[in-house]
């Protein structure tokens, strides 16, 4: 059923990821390892598949968003703790979400029930913003600490809007690593693809982080500190067309802080100022070192609402 959405996936991402500059960047195409026709223990339902394809068609990606100052100024005083998960307004969702970033460990926590269905989770800011420079950095990094994973926990980007009822990856312009069955997903409804046999098995205290490089659109993962290999390349090209948010999905019973560098990362690399979210966000592509924007321009809270 995920064929005609892979297609269409293809196409679209050869057309749009061409450099302005007319220098193609590396383009996405289908990950080497066999796609699963199935999930390897459960599947979405097919009205469910049904309803993300009629979303997808409805309401097309938002164009990349100005930040407004006064988040720019948050950013400003207190770093990549500014950033943090979004309570989604759904009734699947069944949890709470702990913003400690603050004045606590710096980690976003969050708790489901074992009533929470399938749930996409996002960031409230954009790791990625293609409206502003890179400043030099190398790319963007975050972590998930997993204390109970009763469930399905996975770990990705995505654009928005996305379907709050899907996991990361299994619809338009998201990745997502799920950790039930150490699949990988891009644009993919049916079952993914092996990823890595570096990963075999989540159980309280890991750590999963998710990563892109700026350069070659490739996203990877690690796991407690290890980096594995690229799971995705071309992806989120060109860089000024996507904001890009980190997306962690959510089913039954779970328990896990999201660090988007509020406290130190067990991928090491991870603390340098090159992988670091705050760094990027702030100077406008093409812009003077004043950085200037227009206030006026719609905030990313009014324009997905």
């Amino acid at each position: 059923m995920g064929f005609l959405g892979r297609v269409k996936g293809l196409v679209s991402s050869d057309s749009s990821y061409r450099s302005q500059a007319g220098a193609a960047p590396p383009v996405w195409a289908p990950a080497p390892e066999i796609s699963h026709a199935l999930g390897k223990f459960a599947d979405a339902t097919e009205d469910e598949f049904e309803a993300a394809e009629s979303f997808c068609s409805q309401y097309p990606p938002q164009e990349p968003s100005f930040v407004p100052s006064y988040l720019l100024d948050r950013i400003s005083e207190i770093g990549c703790k500014a950033w943090g998960i979004e309570r989604p307004d759904t009734p699947r969702f069944q949890g709470i979400i702990q913003d400690d970033a603050k004045g606590g460990s710096g980690t976003t926590r969050v708790h489901t029930t074992p009533q929470c269905q399938d749930t996409c989770l996002l960031s409230d800011l954009p790791i990625m913003a293609g409206l502003y420079d890179i400043q030099g950095k190398t790319g963007v990094y975050y972590e998930v600490l997993i204390h109970k994973m009763e469930g399905i926990i996975s770990v990705g980007t995505s654009c928005r809007p996305y379907p709050v009822w899907r996991l990361p990856g299994w619809n338009r312009l998201s990745a997502g690593l799920h950790l039930d069955d150490f699949r990988k997903f891009f644009e993919d409804p049916d079952g993914g693809r092996d990823y890595t046999d570096a990963l075999t098995r989540i159980g309280s205290g890991d750590v999963i982080g998710c990563g892109y490089e700026f350069a070659t659109g490739t996203l990877f993962y690690t796991y407690n500190g290890m980096k594995l290999p690229p799971a995705f390349s071309g992806i989120y090209m060109p860089r000024v067309n996507y904001d890009v948010f980190a997306a962690i999905g959510v089913e039954g019973c779970c328990d896990f802080e999201v660090n988007f560098g509020g406290d130190y990362f067990r991928w090491k690399e991870g603390n340098e100022w090159a992988w670091r979210i705050e760094g990027h966000i702030g100077r406008m592509q093409g812009a003077g070192r004043s950085g200037q924007h227009d206030e006026t321009l719609p905030t990313y809270y009014e324009s997905v609402r």
